[in-house]
């Protein structure tokens, strides 16, 4: 790609984040998704930390005003000018709960932390040093809370590893990780609240969850009211309880630069390191399955492994854990037909294996390349270094969005933009990653 292309594709990745841009943080997208998201405005921020440090600070600082008082740090903060969404506030039953900001309409679920990582990203790309510094001494106290809420609330065994307890938290909705503990899940008559969806009056309802998935999803959100959102009732009681590799994976990088804060800021950081090389250890104890050579979810109500081989088990390269020996199996595998091998006519990364029943090349999560995911492979492959095949990653995110545009997710096979236009993280990633050269 010439230098003249390649501006024109950060012009054109710029122009969607400005679109998105709600004040003080940017949308996922225009139509599909009019509110604040958790993770995608971590991801968002690291784009915009290579060229508009300010508004990669009120991104995520916007976002953490609506942390509650348990720590919490919710997946959705709602824009109250946006309607048309389902869930919307209403459907949490959380108006005027007094662990939220006054003022601040949030979900009852998180999604994965990766907020740390983004905050010091802001700071090593930042153009203003001290300011960029006083806005670490603003967010490490609410990173630290956040950290220590999942650890405090969402691992009850003291293992090490948190818990999901709802598909949307780990950020990978309709995966086939979940089959499995979703059927277990047969709501009877009145116990899945009325709803109406949205989506599929966005975007092609073959690319999105089936109408089973989301009487399931609206079954748990239900469940949650009934607790009070109190963590050790809802344990105790929900049907789905998921150690994820790709949440776990995040949250132990998300340590590790948050012990970097810590010792930017002159606070000590060794409890920092000492709680992400305990959570490491266990993500290679718990998580990792010799036979399949990679990293595999934990069901924690059927005591079982998951045997799905998604993208996500790929991720704990990102936040250092394997050794040499086991990087290469994850590596024999990624370089596969399973997934896609450098001599291979496919995109890298699909999020579920090729040849597992079940994939879909433009299933939201069931198979689509999703570029969030291809970021954090590709960091993790070039701290190993696989560089062959990390080039390869960081070039199918910027041939897809010179060709299909800024989708939310692509097939694999064909390249084809799936799901909704003008996605912000698509945009701001695709930034970051060609400023890394």
């Amino acid at each position: 790609m010439s230098q003249l292309d390649t501006q024109a594709l950060v012009a054109a990745a710029k122009a969607v984040l400005d679109a998105n841009w709600m004040g003080e943080s940017t949308k996922p997208a225009p139509r599909l998704y009019p509110h604040q998201w958790s993770w995608d405005s971590a991801f968002i921020a690291i784009g915009y930390a290579r060229y508009d440090q300010e508004r990669a600070e009120r991104e995520l600082r916007s976002l953490f005003a609506a942390q509650w008082t348990t720590g919490l740090v919710p997946q959705i903060v709602f824009n109250p000018a946006a309607s048309g969404y389902f869930p919307g506030p209403d459907a949490w039953g959380l108006r005027d709960d007094t662990r939220i900001p006054a003022g601040k309409l949030t979900s009852g679920i998180v999604q994965p932390p990766v907020h740390a990582t983004a905050v010091l990203h802001v700071y090593r790309h930042a153009q203003d040093e001290p300011r960029a510094r006083a806005f670490l001494a603003e967010l490490y106290p609410k990173l630290r809370a956040w950290h220590d809420y999942l650890y405090r609330e969402r691992d009850p065994r003291g293992e090490g590893l948190v818990y999901v307890r709802h598909p949307w938290e780990s950020g990978m909705d309709n995966s086939p990780l979940w089959d499995a503990a979703l059927a277990r899940i047969n709501p009877a008559p009145g116990e899945v609240p009325p709803y109406e969806r949205k989506d599929t009056g966005h975007v092609d309802a073959a690319d999105r969850p089936l109408k089973a998935d989301y009487d399931r999803y609206v079954y748990l959100m239900a469940l949650f009211q009934r607790h009070g959102y109190d963590e050790a009732a809802i344990a105790a009681d929900c049907p789905y309880l998921m150690q994820d590799v790709l949440f776990n994976s995040l949250l132990c990088r998300g340590d590790r630069d948050l012990a970097e804060v810590a010792r930017l800021l002159g606070d000590d950081p060794a409890p920092l390191f000492a709680r992400a090389e305990r959570a490491a250890a266990a993500i290679n104890a718990r998580l990792w399955d010799e036979e399949a050579g990679i990293y595999l979810d934990q069901d924690l109500v059927s005591g079982e492994r998951v045997p799905a081989a998604v993208a996500g088990g790929f991720t704990p390269l990102f936040a250092g854990v394997p050794d040499g020996a086991r990087a290469r199996r994850l590596y024999a595998l990624l370089n596969s037909p399973a997934f896609a091998g450098l001599d291979e006519p496919v995109y890298p990364v699909p999020t579920y294996s090729r040849r597992a029943a079940g994939y879909s090349p433009n299933r939201y999560w069931r198979g689509p390349l999703w570029v969030n995911l291809n970021w954090l492979i590709f960091q993790g492959l070039r701290a190993y270094g696989f560089q062959d095949y990390a080039a390869r990653v960081r070039g199918a995110v910027v041939e897809l969005a010179a060709r299909q545009g800024f989708y939310e997710y692509f097939n694999p096979e064909s390249g084809r933009g799936h799901g909704t236009d003008s996605f912000s993280w698509t945009a701001a990633l695709l930034i970051d990653l060609l400023a890394e050269g």
